[in-house]
């Protein structure tokens, strides 16, 4: 999508509502090739910024086993942090 290829520079920048646009794209293949372990890859960067939906959302990676190994653990870790 043009969105795509408009938020793939800024998530490589390290913009964290960029990573975490372009990781939405990932997980649900917009534009994109789906790819759940580049999503998680990208949650996990914003996360690590702050940013409070991509800690949601790499919870919900971690919880599910999705493109990342099942961690409960993280998974709730991380459910706190967004909250």
């Amino acid at each position: 999508s043009e969105a795509a290829r408009y938020y793939r520079p800024a998530a490589d920048q390290g913009l964290a509502e960029a990573q975490f646009n372009f990781a939405v794209f990932c997980e649900d293949g917009r534009g994109v090739p789906q790819d759940d372990a580049n999503a998680a890859r990208l949650y996990r960067l914003a996360a690590d910024q702050g940013h409070a939906a991509s800690r949601f959302n790499l919870a919900q990676h971690h919880a599910h086993g999705k493109g990342i190994p099942q961690d409960d653990c993280e998974a709730t870790r991380l459910y706190r942090l967004a909250a």
